[in-house]
């Protein structure tokens, strides 16, 4: 595997950068914590950082049901999660919380707020478990809207991420994607690992190459060989097509985002 230490920021001016606006869902698990955490070490100084927690079942409804139990628990529980949000998201993070089924609810949050990035927690089931009864990780990476950062723990949270993968096909997507990757090693003096996987359609290795210096080929097809590539790595960042509900189920971002040992940036 060849890396490369970026010199200057490669973004595409053509389109807002990822993180102008971050709204990260928070369930109070240690995941969604690991979302915040990377969420404001990917941030820019300009970025606007939102985060959200979804309470099911509304404290007031159980408390005029007399669930007065429930309704302290629930209470108790939402204001734990946007606490522990505000702690490490910083003072200036708009925090809120909202009621309703969490991926309704998220959604539409993103389509009422307009976020160009949305952190949560990866998925914690198999993806057939997620295919077959839903996940809240799942389904929100195949209906945002937006990019989608997907986090996993990391060895090191002060230095995430030490080292990204991006993998490339010749598609304006991947070239999207590496150009977010070189945004972020720029600023968290990141070193950037390029995977051209052989064993899938077939791809323009020479213009390739000519784009991008030390480029890595692997025999395999591109989620094995992204998923390995990112067996050592803090982040895996991919370009996504625009598919989205069943459409993207079987797309690589979506299949590498379930397998990937790290957190996965899909970026549209």
């Amino acid at each position: 595997m060849t890396a490369t230490r970026t010199s200057r920021p490669a973004t595409d001016l053509t389109q807002p950068s990822v993180f102008e606006r971050i709204l990260v869902g928070v369930d109070g698990g240690k995941l969604s914590f690991d979302a915040c955490r990377q969420a404001s070490l990917l941030a820019s100084p300009e970025t606007v950082i939102e985060a959200a927690t979804v309470t099911l079942f509304p404290p007031a409804t159980a408390a005029a049901l007399g669930a007065n139990e429930l309704a302290a628990d629930l209470e108790e529980t939402a204001g734990s999660a946007l606490l522990a949000a505000r702690q490490i998201l910083g003072p200036h993070a708009e925090l809120r919380r909202l009621e309703g089924i969490t991926v309704e609810v998220l959604l539409e949050e993103v389509k009422r707020t307009k976020p160009t990035l949305l952190a949560i927690g990866a998925p914690e089931h198999p993806r057939v478990e997620e295919i077959v009864f839903g996940g809240v990780g799942g389904e929100l990476l195949h209906q945002a809207r937006c990019s989608v950062l997907l986090a996993r723990p990391t060895a090191d949270e002060r230095s995430f991420p030490r080292t990204i993968v991006v993998g490339l096909d010749g598609s304006k997507q991947a070239e999207r994607a590496y150009a977010v990757a070189r945004e972020i090693a720029e600023r968290r003096h990141s070193m950037v690992q390029t995977v051209v996987a052989l064993g899938g359609k077939r791809v323009a290795l020479g213009e390739i190459a000519k784009r991008h210096r030390g480029v890595e080929t692997s025999p395999a097809c591109p989620v094995p060989a992204l998923v390995a590539a990112s067996d050592c790595a803090d982040l895996l960042v991919v370009g996504s097509r625009g598919l989205h509900g069943p459409r993207a189920l079987g797309s690589v971002s979506e299949r590498v985002a379930h397998r990937a040992p790290c957190s996965v940036l899909v970026v549209r």
